[in-house]
């Protein structure tokens, strides 16, 4: 990590006031825990009441990277993944609804992105650290089993921890991207040119920042949160970082047989946009063959990629059906 990135990091840390449903709250607690076997919690609690849900701020620290982890309202857990390239803020609009719902909503910052530490290196950026990451937030926040809800880059992730790490996850709604072992179809080899774009390091990185990030612009197509975005992208070394995310995961390979993952058990609701230009839905449909429970395939018409943007109100229906 650059010193301008842990600068970051500390000066975020020592944030302690916080806004949250439009109420500034500025009582807190900050204590620190620590796990072993690299884990450690440092926890910020603002003063809830009536009117403003629990609220906790968390930086956990697994294996030297600090993941920083919004931790909203009471109940049963429900961790919500986001992807590329965005951060928890992609789900300002469930966040509330789920709270209000009786469930405690919690929403890391994948590293790479948002107010997580930004570890150098491809590898540091492969989905096997990213799930560990994932099981690490539960282990720290004492949860045993959580509901997983992701997007993007977040849905391999809480696809391979539901494979892999099956008593850790209870249901599972993932949105745009199917399970890792869905067959390819033409359609998607075309629409995941930028892809191998990505794998270009330095220059990727030029060209979506050329002109004032033109090329960028024009491929989000005026979706998602993009001044955010460049915003977010702008600093040290955040591009590459997100970028690393497909450097680590999808460079071109020789190839080779498919690997063999365990059926996913946890009851699985699999969503899709007609209006995404990145994923087609027909490996979304077919990734119900490697769910061993109860299986859901939705289509949401007119969302783009982005659903918890486009589509707030028809997620959250269809999240509080399947999660209860």
């Amino acid at each position: 990590m650059n010193d301008n990135s842990k600068e970051e990091s500390v000066n975020s840390r020592r944030s302690f006031i916080v806004e949250f449903g439009g109420v500034l709250a500025a009582t807190a607690a900050l204590t620190r825990a620590t796990f072993g076997e690299g884990l450690e919690r440092e926890s910020m609690r603002l003063a809830a009441s009536p009117s403003t849900p629990r609220y906790m701020e968390h930086h956990i620290l697994r294996d030297g990277v600090s993941l920083h982890v919004e931790d909203h309202g009471s109940g049963k857990p429900v961790l919500l993944l986001h992807g590329w390239p965005d951060s928890s803020y992609l789900w300002r609009n469930q966040i509330p609804f789920l709270v209000a719902n009786g469930l405690r909503a919690i929403a890391p910052d994948q590293r790479g992105f948002g107010r997580s530490d930004r570890p150098e290196g491809v590898a540091a950026y492969s989905l096997q650290n990213a799930v560990a990451d994932l099981v690490g937030i539960l282990d720290a926040l004492g949860i045993d089993a959580a509901d997983i809800v992701a997007h993007d880059w977040g849905a391999p992730v809480a696809w391979l921890t539901a494979s892999t790490h099956p008593n850790r996850v209870r249901r599972l709604v993932v949105l745009s991207v199917p399970h890792p072992l869905a067959p390819y179809t033409l359609r998607q080899r075309e629409m995941a040119w930028y892809t191998l774009f990505f794998q270009f390091e330095g220059i990727a990185e030029a060209w979506l920042q050329r002109d004032n990030w033109a090329l960028f612009r024009e491929m989000l197509r005026g979706n998602g949160d993009v001044d955010r975005y460049i915003s977010d992208l702008s600093r040290p070394d955040a591009l590459k970082a997100s970028l690393n995310w497909y450097r680590a995961n999808l460079a071109p390979r020789l190839p080779e047989p498919p690997p063999k993952l365990p059926p996913v058990e946890a009851p699985t609701l699999g969503i899709w946009s007609s209006n995404d230009h990145y994923l087609d839905g027909e490996r979304m449909k077919m990734s119900g063959q490697f769910v061993k429970a109860r299986w859901r395939y939705e289509q949401i018409d007119g969302a783009s990629h982005w659903i918890p943007l486009d589509a707030p109100d028809r997620l959250n229906q269809l999240l509080i059906e399947w999660l209860g």
